[in-house]
């Protein structure tokens, strides 16, 4: 089956994977052939280019065609191999050589985070996005990524109010956020995500924060052969929420044990938390130099204790550097 078509579970690709890179460097080396060739280039050709070959563009939400584009560049190339549900802001970099075709070469992609950080304090809340997905194609520079990254939160400083951009880099793809240290992010530790995660049979592997989202409680409510009303439902920050106080108790009671029975009834593994990263930027150095002292004041930088020189001491918790841990 070809590679643009096949498409599988991240979890499940992973588990027959037993390389000592990350999954999406993994991808790169299977797809660089194909993709030279879809892009009419040689390897000589690829070795020659550089970050400057190529031009940054934002993608509104309005050009269909570019968005359409861009979702099909994350099924191919990225280790979740799909758009997030919150996304916000598309960025991509073409390349931008005379005599040759425009090619999608990478992309970025930002959206609302599930739940807001106080990395800068509770009164910033409302300042974060969250860096969802991100890619490059095989046959790009190597530092393509991390050039691409920078100018998304750049622009996104110019032209929006956001001022901290999150990031994750996941165990179960043996990622580091090498990408991420590269552009110095400031690294919070492993202590984000669900403990466990839990098989949805036609979904793959979930966590537990998916047995109460609102589309899984409307669903339940069917299941139920209860009709879900309008009223049950709030706008929050964009987003729409259960309203449990208009919802009957009983219909309440019911629609959590649902959810409680449906988790329950899942097969479930263990799941390694993920890194997290976070890059603050201000408008001037002014700004940012504010919004690093938040930054050190609400998130300062985490320590461990290791026994040297004959006994323990305290040292910098550095980068992460063993994969799949």
């Amino acid at each position: 089956m070809s590679l643009q078509t096949k498409k599988l579970d991240p979890h499940e690709r992973f588990e027959k994977y037993k390389g000592n890179e990350c999954w999406q460097f993994h991808l790169r080396e299977r797809h660089y052939w194909e993709d030279l060739e879809l892009a009419g280039m040689t390897h000589e050709d690829a070795q020659r280019l550089r970050t400057s070959d190529f031009i940054f563009e934002y993608v509104p939400k309005t050009d269909k065609k570019g968005c359409q584009e861009i979702v099909k560049f994350i099924e191919r190339h990225e280790w979740l191999g799909k758009m997030p549900i919150w996304l916000t802001h598309r960025f991509v970099c073409r390349l931008n050589v005379k005599g040759m075709p425009r090619i999608l070469a990478g992309v970025i992609i930002m959206a609302t985070p599930n739940a807001f950080s106080n990395i800068l304090g509770k009164e910033m809340r409302e300042k974060e996005k969250l860096i969802s997905r991100g890619a490059c194609i095989s046959w790009s520079p190597k530092n393509l990524g991390s050039n691409t990254i920078m100018k998304a939160i750049k622009w996104m400083v110019a032209n929006t109010d956001f001022r901290f951009f999150t990031a994750y880099s996941d165990p179960d793809a043996k990622e580091l956020g090498t990408i991420y240290q590269a552009c110095s992010f400031h690294y919070l530790g492993q202590v984000s995500g669900t403990k466990y995660q839990f098989y949805v049979e036609g979904k793959g592997w979930r966590g537990d924060k998916s047995f109460s989202e609102r589309s899984a409680f409307v669903r339940y409510a069917k299941e139920l052969g209860y009709t879900w009303k309008k009223e049950w439902l709030r706008i929050e920050k964009g987003k729409r929420r259960v309203k449990w106080s208009e919802i009957p108790e009983d219909i309440t009671v019911a629609l959590k044990q649902k959810a409680k029975d449906t988790k329950n009834a899942c097969p479930k593994r263990l799941s390694p938390p993920k890194h997290k990263y976070v890059f603050v930027l201000g408008r001037g150095k002014k700004e940012t130099k504010h919004l690093r002292k938040l930054l050190h004041e609400n998130s300062p930088p985490q320590y461990k204790m290791k026994f040297q020189a004959g006994k323990f001491s305290q040292v910098l918790v550095g980068y992460p550097k063993e994969r799949g841990k």
